[in-house]
């Protein structure tokens, strides 16, 4: 009789161990199953912060040069009624995009223009190590909503501009926002999508908002500003920033820190810049992008002198070359996904385009021949960016500790030194050496720099490092937080088996991953 009792007491027991296994995996996969939708909703987020920063990064590019004319007391803008919000008697000359970012003539206004256009990278160029470094330490999510508070700012603030200093101030404050936004914005995607190829497709993505941003800024910026007067372009963007950040309050509120603590202490930003792999790459990303930054303020000027462009056709000449950038992107991502090893070589055959159509941008003699390799510049960038951001994370996965703020710090600080030249040195180039000059050195420059990453060609073959990270799952889930991220790190793709149909050593070996897990820990933690 005891004998029966207890094998129906263990039986009992059994059941009982089963059901409660059965019930923690429910938790966990519908956890997980929030999570992913969790963090679709937060690339949603980032795209859209990405998207605002280079909409008015390029919504100036129409309204500028007629704005400050009028500050002058004169020029195409209408006066002083153009300052008021309104169109003015001389608002029809205006084009959906300058002829001039900024002329070559050399004068005050120009300069005032190219330092204008300048001061936000240059901001962001210095900001981004203390940005990313604040970035490792607090998390993505709070200098993520600290950015876009400080792009609501700049918005507001050129809307409601009156002179040149208060522009300038805007301008710069852009580049404030843009040192936490886009660094803390690209490191999220990168630590919410820690397999691949979600990774490359998320990133990508965040590429295509940005392409989109700034290719359609220009006529958006220009329409509104002829139609509808110079503050409301900057204010619709201003109401977008706002809902992108209360989107972003809803799903990570500061209470939802906590669910951090558990993060390890990234390596300095000094360390990841002498890592040689790391070098490589933010080099790469510096000179792909040169062309793009340097043609941009000089070859409306030359389009009108060698060819005779019209208007329209300066105002056009970026517009074709979004669908190629996004082709781009979508060909690297697959090429990625099958052949992951080949990274470098997307890269350099990126660079190896870009060289080819700068080089080739001179020989144009029309608005359809000048399209084809500037199309070509954009594809080339799409190929380089879209292959090197994710090797980025990588090498930062398998040579240092699983924190990404630092590491797309330096990516942004390597397009800022571009895009601070750009507009200041481009005019110079040009006015001593000339235009076709600037794009052979240019063009040169990227083809030389190819067979640099050869040496990233062993980067797939790195095993990971024993980060902190590492370490830390490898002890075991304290709480419902860690048993995700565990999970997240096996696989996000591999389903969850039914409770009923475990067979004992995996209820055995999933037993031991939930050892001291109690219903009070797995309350005290947040998935984020």
């Amino acid at each position: 009789m005891s004998e029966a009792g207890g094998a129906g007491r263990a039986r009992a027991a059994v059941a009982r161990l089963s059901e409660a296994v059965g019930e923690r995996r429910q938790r966990l996969g519908t956890a997980m199953g929030e999570a992913r939708r969790q963090r679709r909703l937060l690339l949603v987020v980032v795209c859209v912060a990405l998207l605002l920063d280079n909409m008015l990064y390029m919504v100036i590019v129409p309204i500028i040069p007629d704005y400050i004319a009028a500050m002058r007391g004169g020029g195409a803008a209408g006066g002083p009624s153009a300052l008021a919000g309104g169109n003015g008697s001389g608002g029809g000359n205006r084009s959906l995009l300058p002829a001039r970012y900024p002329p070559a003539t050399g004068g005050n206004e120009d300069v005032q223009i190219g330092v204008l256009f300048a001061s936000k990278a240059m901001l962001q160029l210095l900001v981004n190590p203390l940005s990313g470094t604040l970035i490792d330490r607090v998390g993505y999510e709070t200098p993520l909503l600290a950015g876009l508070a400080v792009m609501f700012l700049s918005t507001a603030t050129f809307a409601f501009a009156e002179n040149y200093a208060t522009l300038f101030a805007a301008r710069s404050l852009q580049g404030l926002g843009s040192a936490f936004a886009d660094t803390a914005g690209i490191a999220l995607i990168a630590d919410r999508y820690p397999e691949e190829p979600a990774r490359s497709r998320a990133l990508g993505t965040a590429l295509a908002c940005i392409s989109f941003g700034s290719l359609a800024a220009p006529p958006f910026g220009g329409v509104l500003y002829e139609f509808a007067g110079k503050r409301v372009p900057f204010l619709v963007l201003a109401c977008v920033c706002l809902l992108d950040g209360v989107l972003l309050l809803a799903l990570a509120p500061p209470g939802a820190a906590a669910a951090r603590a558990n993060m390890p202490v990234g390596t300095p930003i000094h360390r990841l810049m002498i890592d040689p792999y790391i070098a490589v790459v933010a080099g790469a990303l510096a000179t792909c992008n040169i062309p793009l930054a340097f043609l941009e303020p000089t070859i409306a000027n030359w389009m009108k002198d060698s060819m005779g462009a019209s208007e329209w056709e300066v105002g056009l000449t970026w517009l074709p070359a979004f669908f190629p950038h996004v082709l781009g992107v979508y060909v690297t991502v697959r090429l990625a996904a099958a052949y992951p090893h080949l990274q470098w070589f997307y890269g350099a055959l990126g660079m190896a385009i870009i060289g080819a159509s700068s080089c080739l941008v001179p020989a144009c003699r029309n608005f359809g021949q000048v399209i084809v390799p500037l199309c070509g510049i954009c594809f080339g960038i799409a190929l380089v960016d879209t292959a090197l951001l994710p090797t980025l994370a990588f090498l930062v996965d398998v040579r240092h500790v699983s924190v990404y703020g630092s590491v797309y710090a330096i990516a942004d600080i390597s397009y800022s030194v571009a895009y601070a030249l750009g507009p200041i040195v481009a005019g110079q180039i040009v006015h001593t050496m000339g235009f076709a000059q600037l794009n052979l050195g240019m063009g040169l420059a990227n083809v030389l720099y190819a067979p640099v990453l050869l040496l990233l060609r062993n980067v797939c073959q790195m095993k990971p490092s024993h980060s902190e990270r590492n370490i830390l799952l490898e002890e075991g889930p304290k709480g419902l937080y860690d048993t995700i991220k565990m999970e997240e790190h096996k696989g996000m793709g591999k389903s969850l088996q039914p409770a009923g149909g475990m067979e004992e050593n995996g209820m055995d070996s999933y037993r031991r991953d939930l050892t001291g897990v109690s219903e009070e820990d797995s309350s005290d933690y947040e998935y984020s």
